[in-house]
């Protein structure tokens, strides 16, 4: 189950039913089947906090995942700062939908084992990122 939700700030304007569809899929084709997931969109001053409370980081971030997966299962709380979105999406020249599903595909592969700390993990992730966009392209009708 998957569920979008809100924390001081409203909601992206997405489908949601294409994205929990979409999400299905990717999860599938890492061989993976999706148990709990919560999407919480919230504010750049509320991530940041999340992340001094929970990761001791003290800097802002677009997506932090809570990985609560067992096996092939994958479940956890995806927090995405809509903030961090809308400005990465003008610094990289693409729609604020386009960075959004990124976001939320980049959180979802967090769950699946893919990390993003190394040169070359950040580059496995983009690939994951751009395979699992082109599943979106091809099933958005």
């Amino acid at each position: 189950m998957i569920t979008f939700s809100t924390d001081d700030i409203e909601m992206p304007v997405f489908d949601q039913q294409k994205v929990t569809l979409w999400l299905n899929l990717t999860a599938q084709s890492h061989n993976k089947k999706i148990g709990r997931l919560n999407y919480i969109f919230c504010s750049d001053e509320r991530e940041l906090q999340i992340n001094r409370q929970f990761l001791g980081h003290d800097y802002y971030t677009d997506v932090i995942t809570f990985d609560y997966s067992k096996a092939d299962t994958l479940s956890g709380d995806i927090f995405i700062s809509l903030d961090t979105v809308r400005s990465n999406a003008q610094t990289l020249g693409i729609t604020e939908l386009e960075e959004l599903l990124r976001i939320i595909v980049h959180g979802l592969l967090h769950l699946t084992g893919q990390g993003d700390k190394t040169p070359e993990t950040k580059q496995q992730m983009t690939e994951k990122e751009n395979a699992a966009l082109q599943i979106w392209k091809k099933n958005k009708q």
